[in-house]
């Protein structure tokens, strides 16, 4: 305690009347409330998260598509990672995080997509030379069956020729050949 007043108590000098000789401390009292100090609470948890793993695009070429065709083959699927944390608290607020461990949950699979590479060729109607209507085959020579002709290729008419007689089946040239 702290002294504050000091008053005294019998002679300091016995000769001089009104003095006295043993000092008396008064304490001071305090009017401020007291603070009561918590005492601090420290806590740990494991706290798990998941993470999602994208999943990979690969592309591949595929000549049975036709040119610039694409078609996924495999879907493509996230995986997760799972990842383990030792966290601190002290009275209740976080002070610190720290990775225990971390694992792959499901992997993730790679989406596959093909692109066609194949360049369609203009078909030469079925086999027939559009220089006549009906069917003529085309070949390195082409007759009217039943003719003197040797072929190798044969065709029964009539049939129209529509563009140039290139076998020379119109021997009357009005148009109709293998009449």
């Amino acid at each position: 305690m702290t002294p504050t007043a000091v008053s005294t108590a019998g002679p300091i000098n016995p000769a001089l009347p009104g003095t006295t000789s043993a000092p008396v401390v008064t304490p001071k009292t305090s009017t401020s409330p007291k603070v009561s100090v918590k005492p601090s609470v420290t806590t740990t948890k494991e706290v798990v998260e998941i993470r999602v793993i994208p999943f990979k695009k690969k592309t591949v070429t595929d000549d049975s598509l036709a040119k610039g065709e694409r078609t996924v083959r495999t879907a493509g699927v996230n995986g997760t990672r799972r990842l383990v944390y030792r966290v601190t608290y002290l009275n209740g607020v976080q002070t610190a995080k720290r990775m225990v461990r971390q694992e792959v949950a499901k992997e993730p699979r790679s989406q596959v997509t093909a692109v066609g590479t194949k360049v369609e060729e203009p078909e030469q109607s079925g086999g027939c030379d559009p220089n006549y209507s009906g069917c003529v085959p085309i070949a390195s020579d082409v007759d009217c069956s039943g003719g003197s002709g040797n072929g190798p290729e044969y065709v029964a008419g009539p049939v129209d020729v529509v563009g140039s007689d290139i076998y020379r089946l119109d021997a009357d040239h009005d148009g109709i050949a293998c009449e």
